[in-house]
């Protein structure tokens, strides 16, 4: 079943990595009328100034807190994605993962090899039980942070996943959020065009 506008305004969101994409995610989620928890490997007291500044709705947990959410986001480090095990239960949980396998940045931004494997099916094996879809990790914050509504269009983000009641779940908080979803199938195929070096990493699309 598809969620209506109403129903996807009343949601709660656990963003666990408090960085730029984090946080960005965070202000849309905020701006549509959602609550978020953010979380941090720090604790909530790093996390102070952060909600603060994002305003009312936003306030500040542990990793066990933001999992309890009605959605989580991923938008943590690659090197820190292995720390999701401290949460034990993620049976049932649609999970977001907004994170690359970078494994260094600038200048050469290289990526873990995974073999065979998407990124987004590591995090999966690591989060037993939770049904993730791949979103929000393509576009380049900065970007991310404008208007998702350009010249008569909607921005583009891209989403896969197994699961599909959960993906259409993320597809319509993405669509109230004005941007325009475009489904690219399972985790094993569209995430692998998502992710980090993939093909459509870092395009800026509008979808008119």
């Amino acid at each position: 079943m598809r969620l209506s506008k109403s129903d996807s305004m009343k949601k709660t969101f656990g963003i666990i990595g408090a960085g730029n994409i984090g946080q960005t995610v965070a202000r849309h989620l905020l701006n549509a009328g959602h609550a978020v928890i953010l979380a941090n490997n720090s604790g909530g007291d790093s996390l102070k100034k952060i909600t603060q500044s994002l305003g009312a709705g936003a306030t500040a947990g542990t990793v066990q807190q933001a999992a309890q959410a009605d959605i989580v986001l991923l938008s943590l480090p690659w090197s820190q994605v292995p720390t999701l095990k401290q949460v034990t239960d993620w049976e049932g949980k649609t999970v977001i993962d907004a994170t690359n396998h970078f494994i260094s940045y600038a200048p050469d931004f290289k990526v873990e090899d995974l073999g065979s494997k998407a990124s987004s099916e590591v995090v999966a094996s690591l989060l037993p039980g939770a049904k993730i879809v791949k979103a929000f990790n393509t576009i380049f914050y900065k970007t991310l942070a404008e208007d998702p509504r350009v010249m008569g269009g909607n921005r583009v983000l891209f989403v896969s996943g197994n699961d599909p009641i959960s993906k259409n779940e993320v597809i319509d908080v993405i669509a109230s959020l004005g941007f325009a979803p475009i489904d690219l199938g399972s985790l094993s195929e569209g995430s692998k065009l998502q992710q980090a070096k993939g093909a459509l990493a870092t395009l800026n699309l509008v979808k008119y």
